[in-house]
């Protein structure tokens, strides 16, 4: 479990990392209801913005938000964060094998055969792993039920080109989980993150 005793004075690194940390969660939030809201009501996307393009820069852009998680979480044993990031590098080896199948954009692959999702679950990985640490170590009950959503809801777009309506509710849902898990993890203070170093292994 997550410990809330302040052991130390923070350093100005151990801010900056958290701070890292937590804006990798916020931006990934955003992202997440960003897609809720135009796949709900896609006649809202800008019209200058073509849907593969919206895509690519959605797909991009959460790639890289999540990194920021990845490469600043704060954990006891090392060998839970290495494992995180060589997650995290098997999650970008499919992302070029999304965008080699289609010829340049991941949105292609995506659209052409919905089996292309399931190259997504190396990313749901690492998100689910950030959200169900939180969940354990500071009762953010909602953190586990993202990390059981995220890959469900990939398979299940895996298995056949599922309902515009079910995909809009299955983002909806997982949209408001994320803000309500945001909300609680932002404004924890920040030594929360830190914990005791002693205990860094």
């Amino acid at each position: 479990m997550g410990d809330e005793t302040l052991y130390q004075p923070l350093t100005r690194q151990d801010r900056v990392t958290v701070v890292i940390y937590r804006t990798g969660i916020v931006i990934t939030t955003i992202l997440i209801n960003l897609c809720a809201y135009f796949t709900g009501w896609p006649e809202r996307l800008p019209a200058a913005i073509s849907s593969e393009t919206a895509v690519n820069v959605f797909i991009i852009a959460i790639y890289c938000s999540t990194a920021l998680s990845v490469f600043f979480i704060h954990l006891y044993v090392s060998k839970f964060h290495r494992g995180l990031k060589k997650l995290f590098y098997i999650a970008l080896a499919a992302l070029a094998l999304m965008a080699y199948l289609g010829d340049g954009s991941p949105a292609v692959a995506l659209r052409d055969n919905s089996i292309t999702f399931l190259l997504l679950l190396p990313l749901s990985g690492c998100l689910g792993f950030i959200t169900a640490k939180e969940a354990f170590c500071f009762r953010l009950a909602e953190g586990y039920l993202l990390a059981f959503l995220m890959p469900f809801f990939l398979l299940a777009l895996s298995v056949q080109k599922a309902e515009h309506d079910a995909v809009s509710f299955g983002l909806f849902v997982m949209a408001a989980l994320m803000v309500f898990f945001t909300l609680r993890k932002a404004f924890m203070p920040l030594h929360y993150d830190i914990g005791d170093k002693s205990a860094y292994q």
